[in-house]
């Protein structure tokens, strides 16, 4: 599959990371004085929305925020930077600054609102953001961790131990048998929210094990074919969906109920006819920002 081809939103991120220039202090701090660099703000994870549109802001409104928010740097379309600037140390939401000119949105929502482009750079924002508030001490020494590059890494001055953001692997399948898939819901779920089924992947496993691993444990289905289909960063906070069609030997479940709650196998007509808008009071589909939505639609539309 072609990177230009994959489906999901928080994907297709066109930005250039500059890996080599960002590691200059002083080329970051030239392209955050530059008058064409621009910054995202976020409030614990949530960007600011006007007009229905990603509210970039010019970097010197940086000035704005409290002086301990943590800024890192997202890349270069061209020559022009892209900064997020981390506005959750203002002291309530309404107090959050340019909060006047929009909305900070949940990212959820505004993944169905924002542009394409926007959604694959807010989520990477939010990502690093996030690891950088809960990741500021050195998981070698315990000593207080510094920004570097960009905010790309940190470091520890002590021990000079490098930290880099995590990424926790997900492998997500939508079991097939005949001409009908398997959904499920955790006890996390509303009721009927059906979705494929997931589990992260354990140390020393594949992603293809991982699949056929969770598929038995939660749901007793025995995959016979596993077919990678496509990938989604997921910065909630920090997951990387890796998602699969596969074919099951049958249609027994055994749930493990204390991860699936409610599972069923649904048809193929039935499928489209959802994805076509009919309503269902029973159970719905995931919403269509997630890679479970796309493998189903893949799936479902051939």
């Amino acid at each position: 599959m072609k990177i230009s081809d994959n489906p999901n939103l928080f994907a297709g991120n066109a930005l250039n990371r500059a890996s080599d220039e960002r590691c200059s202090a002083d080329w970051i701090a030239e392209k955050l004085a530059d008058p064409d660099s621009v910054m995202i703000p976020l409030w614990r994870g949530d960007p600011l929305v006007a007009d229905d549109a990603a509210a970039w802001l010019t970097t010197a409104a940086r000035s704005e925020f409290a002086r301990n928010a943590e800024i890192v740097f997202l890349g270069l379309d061209g020559a022009r930077a892209h900064f997020a600037i981390d506005a959750s140390a203002a002291a309530n939401a309404d107090a959050a600054p340019f909060a006047e000119i929009g909305a900070y949105l949940p990212l959820r929502k505004a993944a169905d609102l924002l542009a394409q482009k926007d959604v694959a750079i807010i989520g990477h924002a939010r990502w690093l953001l996030d690891w950088h508030r809960r990741h500021r001490h050195c998981a070698v020494c315990g000593e207080i961790t510094t920004v570097a590059d960009g905010g790309a890494k940190r470091l520890c001055l002590t021990c000079k131990a490098e930290h880099f953001p995590r990424s926790d692997p997900v492998a997500i399948v939508l079991a097939t048998h005949g001409d009908a898939c398997l959904l499920g819901r955790g006890p996390h779920f509303p009721p009927g929210a059906l979705s494929a089924l997931a589990g992260f992947i354990e140390a020393a496993e594949t992603p293809e094990e991982c699949a056929a691993r969770e598929l038995r444990e939660e749901a007793g289905v025995r995959l016979t074919d596993i077919r990678y289909q496509f990938s989604q960063p997921w910065p909630f906070p920090s997951s990387l969906m890796m998602g699969f069609l596969a074919d099951a030997a049958d249609r027994d479940l055994n749930l493990d109920m204390r991860e699936i709650v409610e599972a069923r196998w649904l048809e193929r007509p039935e499928i489209i006819s959802l994805l076509n808008g009919d309503n269902r009071e029973e159970f719905f589909l995931p919403p269509r920002f997630t890679i479970a939505r796309r493998l189903i639609e893949c799936w479902a539309r051939g």
